[in-house]
């Protein structure tokens, strides 16, 4: 059984017991969290997919710790001027343990 969710303006397909980096979530670690935008959900009844989210399903997870990813280099370079700007991020993001999908 699996469930494709949406949250941070990105979609992920989740069963039980993975784990998945998403956005940060706004919560600290050791929380339950809720994602009620499910958009499809395959079980033994077959694949249901909502209109856009399928009515009456969730997805429940626990935080399972909250870290930043690698360092993103952006630079930037303009021919024949001699002019660059470097600079780079790191991005947050939340560890999520799937405990249950309710359809």
């Amino acid at each position: 059984m699996y469930a494709i969710i949406k949250t941070g303006g990105k979609q992920y397909r989740v069963s039980v017991g993975d784990l998945v980096q998403v956005e940060l979530l706004g919560q600290d670690a050791d929380t339950e969290v809720t994602f009620s935008e499910v958009l499809a959900v395959s079980g033994e009844d077959g694949l249901k997919v909502g209109k856009p989210v399928v009515e009456g399903a969730s997805v429940k997870g626990t935080i399972v710790r909250i870290g930043r990813t690698d360092k993103v280099r952006i630079f930037k370079f303009r021919r024949r001027k001699h002019s660059m700007k470097s600079g780079g991020h790191r991005q947050y993001f939340a560890e999520v343990r799937i405990d249950a999908i309710n359809a």
